[in-house]
């Protein structure tokens, strides 16, 4: 890395120090590659810890591990969120990742054939960007939203942590997805509470009882990790419907609202007197109002042609093509169904950097270092970053 006055220059700069930018990291050492993880949180694994109190994992903890590291809990166990951002800064200290945290990235552009990113006041110049990040990261909520009451606690579920947020009286959460749900459940228990909207589906078992940990899990996991990818018809066929719809519901089931007192509302379409307004006409008299009504892509700091209509990256598993250098890594479906979760992340992260490596060495075929062997010693990371990215 060369620092000058004005700027900080390194080979390959990864934007985002969350599991994706991890794994690409995991794999950028291996093949010896100088490289720096921007990442604008104050710690490693904050983007987990930053979500409701109460949410856990999907998947069991066998399923959980990054490249390099299993997960350091019984296989059969679902973590918490504080589990997973734990695990991920003993994963960045173990194989001494070269995180600067506390940058966000504010804009990305190429010029004279170099990327330039700044931050701030801070700019940085590389040769190779991989934006390792989700397909949505900024809160969504209905442009009416600030119709209502001025007494109503809004909250995304983005910014929700636990019921002691809400005023006494009822809530409506706005969203049936698998965080409405899971939000909803929890609220019920010391508020009354309503859930608008329509759900698209559900996993019919418990997938906390024995047989889903040891054997439906398995086959969902297989199904989406292998059979629900690009390379196969059916994955090919269902990817551009899977990009732009909920999935499933996968703890909460609709019965167990039911069993809840949670009661099912339509879909929220507007504001009347100051209080939702519903599809049928009614208006829902509310103390709180939870919005999950996801999130919008957030890569409009991205100065580059690279987009569809839609907003969504135009890539070939993570290769841009028209932008030489540029890749992508966490994206929702961007090989398979299992690519945004931390199950499927490590192999998208795998193919992205053999294939920068295949591009710079078609470059520079005698500059890079050789390979280095990654280990578990827990060096500063500070120090690290001088090694790694010289």
């Amino acid at each position: 890395m060369r620092i000058t006055q004005n700027s900080t220059k390194i080979q390959t700069i990864v934007i985002g120090g969350g599991q994706a930018g991890l794994a690409t990291g995991y794999h950028l050492v291996k093949r010896g590659l100088p490289f720096l993880i921007l990442d604008a949180n104050r710690r490693i694994g904050d983007a987990w810890r930053q979500r409701w109190d109460s949410l856990r994992l999907f998947t069991p903890a066998r399923y959980a591990g990054l490249p390099g590291m299993r997960f350091p809990a019984r296989g059969d166990s679902f973590p918490t969120k504080e589990h997973v951002g734990d695990y991920l800064a003993e994963y960045a200290r173990r194989f001494q990742l070269p995180v600067r945290n506390g940058v966000r990235v504010d804009r990305l552009w190429k010029e004279n054939g170099r990327f330039i990113l700044t931050a701030g006041t801070q700019r940085f110049e590389s040769d190779n960007v991989i934006v390792a990040m989700a397909n949505y990261q900024v809160p969504r909520m209905p442009a009416f939203a600030r119709e209502l009451l001025d007494d109503i606690v809004q909250l995304h579920a983005h910014d929700y942590r636990n019921p002691n947020q809400l005023q006494d009286g009822g809530v409506l959460v706005v969203g049936v997805g698998n965080s409405g749900a899971d939000i909803a459940l929890e609220v019920a228990q010391s508020h009354p509470t309503w859930i608008a909207g329509k759900e698209s589906g559900h996993i019919p078992w418990p997938i906390e009882s024995f047989f889903a940990r040891n054997f439906v899990i398995r086959v969902v996991r297989f199904f989406g990790h292998h059979i629900l990818s690009v390379k196969t018809p059916i994955g090919r066929k269902q990817r551009p419907k899977m990009l732009h719809r909920s999935a499933p519901l996968i703890r909460v089931r609709p019965k167990d609202l039911f069993n809840a007192g949670v009661e099912q509302v339509p879909r929220v379409v507007g504001v009347k007197d100051g209080l939702p307004l519903l599809a049928d006409g009614r208006v829902r008299e509310v103390q709180n109002v939870i919005w999950s009504t996801g999130y919008s892509p957030g890569f409009d700091w991205i100065d580059l042609p690279i987009f569809n209509q839609a907003g969504d990256p135009l890539h070939d598993k993570g290769i841009v093509a028209d932008v030489p250098g540029l890749y992508f890594v966490g994206l929702h479906f961007l090989y398979s169904m299992t690519s945004a979760t931390l199950t499927g992340v490590g192999r998208d992260a795998e193919r992205v950097v053999k294939a920068l490596a295949t591009q710079q060495q078609r470059i520079t075929p005698l500059v890079v270092p050789p390979k280095r062997e990654v280990n578990s010693s827990p060096e500063n990371i500070r120090q690290e970053e001088e090694i790694q990215i010289a």
